[in-house]
């Protein structure tokens, strides 16, 4: 594959990580939304680093961080989401008006 075509394939998981995470109501699908653009970025990132990069070592460094950002980013966003579902019993996100004062 080319270096054009991995970046197009990013830039459409971005594009639509962008639509779902802000077009749903749902927290789950926000988060899906969210994680389909860190693996865009991840993926133009290994893109980069695989066939500009010579072998440089800061692309599959760059890689790990994301890969560590998304495990905690799920991590904190569903026990977030646990946590507002047991308090207020919402799934989705106009249930939650009364977090904003």
């Amino acid at each position: 594959m080319t270096l054009a075509t991995l970046l197009l394939l990013a830039a459409a998981l971005i594009g639509i990580g962008f639509y779902g995470a802000l077009s749903q109501q749902s927290f789950v699908m926000l988060m899906m939304g969210l994680e389909l653009i860190l693996n865009g970025v991840m993926l133009a990132a290994v893109a980069f680093w695989a066939l500009s990069g010579a072998g440089a070592p800061e692309g599959q460094l760059l890689t790990i961080v994301v890969m560590a950002v998304m495990a905690i980013e799920m991590a904190m966003g569903f026990a977030l989401v646990v946590a507002v579902f047991r308090t207020k019993q919402a799934d989705v996100t106009e249930g939650i008006t009364g977090l904003k004062h």
